[in-house]
């Protein structure tokens, strides 16, 4: 049994796509220095997620059967540190929490597996819009306005809201995760404000998981990058327009990788979204809440609980995003549609190579059929064909043999 689990559950839009390709691109490095990151493929904690909370991800949930059970056994199996890592459980039930925390190994009499409780947080101000963003880009139709009455909603009765609040709710979900914890092994991460060195935010990550003294490779690949106001609005609208008839097998490579995040997060001198100014004075006072209320309940802070506390927003750089400006929305779909053209056409090109190889098997495929004595006349005919001489014989050879056949 793991001697000491490190429990990341998010929150959502922390960093937590960079840390976790740093993990699983190091797992050997880390599997040799006593830490076990256990992932056979990139998206194996995030399917152990679904597993846990049996939600529906557009289809992904059948590939998630199992998934937190086979994790967790391979938590239990080593002798060490492991590390399990994904954002969405955050919005965990208190069942839930109990099976996972009991699945890993932990005991609430205090024996058992060493469990520590990781949660990176940010600022309302900028998790706000996006939150809304990222629902954008799992194909959600609703407009900005829209989006902040349903988290308003004190009822919280549509799921929109539901979510946003399992998710972002720091004290909550501290609660649920952390109740069997002592307060010194629940760790609470803060995103470093605007404008911080970009090196803060992984220092305070390696710092909680005690990754300081360890060999690794910090260069990643993966990312979930933001957009602007025009190129979410593009998105949204490309939603409207196509969603339903695109299957979610299709809607993730093509409008959420190749449009949202290889394309159009490039266009960074377009306005970014943000919180609407006449928003922030009920978000600074819910912070406030959060801030004194962690505050009591003395957990372990890597970081600065006053990271909580975002930047009004400015009114003159604020732009509508379900009001954009058409010209940049126009700008950005040139962009997209240059992009579906180069994709199209290497699609097209790699088509024609697999036809062409096909071709080759199938005519492989033929010859390994053909018998000896059949492949020795085609030899023979081909060799002929190649000469004048050769030709004339084989045209006498065709005449004389047509007028023996019986069709003759």
């Amino acid at each position: 049994m793991s001697e000491r689990v490190l429990l990341h559950v998010g929150t959502p839009k922390t960093g937590t796509s960079y840390l976790q390709d740093v993990l699983f691109q190091n797992r050997s490095r880390l599997l040799k220095q006593g830490v076990s990151y256990p992932a056979e493929r990139f998206d194996d904690h995030f399917l152990a997620a679904l597993d846990l909370m049996r939600l529906r991800w557009g289809g992904l949930e059948r590939e998630a059967v199992g998934a937190w059970d086979r994790l967790a056994q391979q938590v239990r199996d080593h002798d060490g540190t492991s590390i399990v890592s994904h954002e969405i459980l955050a919005t965990a039930s208190r069942q839930q929490v109990e099976r996972a925390l009991s699945s890993l190994g932990h005991q609430p009499d205090g024996g058992g597996a060493e469990i520590h409780l990781i949660v990176s947080v940010r600022d309302l101000v900028r998790q706000i819009p996006a939150e809304w963003q990222e629902n954008v880009k799992h194909r959600a139709t609703f407009r900005y306005d829209r989006f902040l009455e349903l988290i308003r909603d004190p009822d919280r009765g549509h799921r929109v809201g539901a979510w946003f609040w399992g998710v972002q709710e720091i004290p909550d979900i501290l609660a649920r995760w952390g109740a069997t914890l002592p307060p010194e092994r629940v760790h609470i991460v803060t995103v470093p404000r605007p404008g911080g060195p970009r090196e803060l935010l992984w220092q305070r990550f390696s710092a909680a998981f005690g990754l300081d003294d360890l060999d690794l490779e910090l260069a990643t690949e993966r990312a979930n990058p933001s957009l602007g106001v025009p190129e979410s609005a593009l998105v949204r609208r490309i939603n409207r327009a196509a969603s339903r008839d695109l299957p979610p097998v299709h809607y993730r490579p093509l409008v959420r990788e190749l449009l949202a995040h290889q394309t159009l997060s490039k266009r960074t001198d377009s306005p970014r979204l943000s919180l609407p100014p006449d928003q922030y004075p009920w978000v600074a006072e819910l912070t406030e809440e959060w801030i004194a209320e962690l505050t009591e309940r003395g957990y372990d802070v890597v970081g600065d609980l006053a990271d909580l506390r975002g930047e009004p927003p400015s009114g003159e750089r604020w732009s509508d995003p379900d009001r954009p400006s058409e010209a940049q929305v126009s700008q950005a779909a040139l962009d997209a549609i240059r992009a579906l053209l180069l994709e199209a056409g290497a699609r097209e090109a790699e088509a024609d190579r697999l036809r062409v190889k096909l071709e080759d098997a199938r005519r492989e495929l033929v010859r390994a059929r053909t018998p000896r004595l059949m492949r020795s006349m085609e030899w023979t005919v081909q060799r002929l064909e190649g000469s004048e001489q050769g030709r004339r014989a084989l045209g006498v050879y065709r005449r004389a043999r047509g007028r023996s056949s019986f069709s003759a």
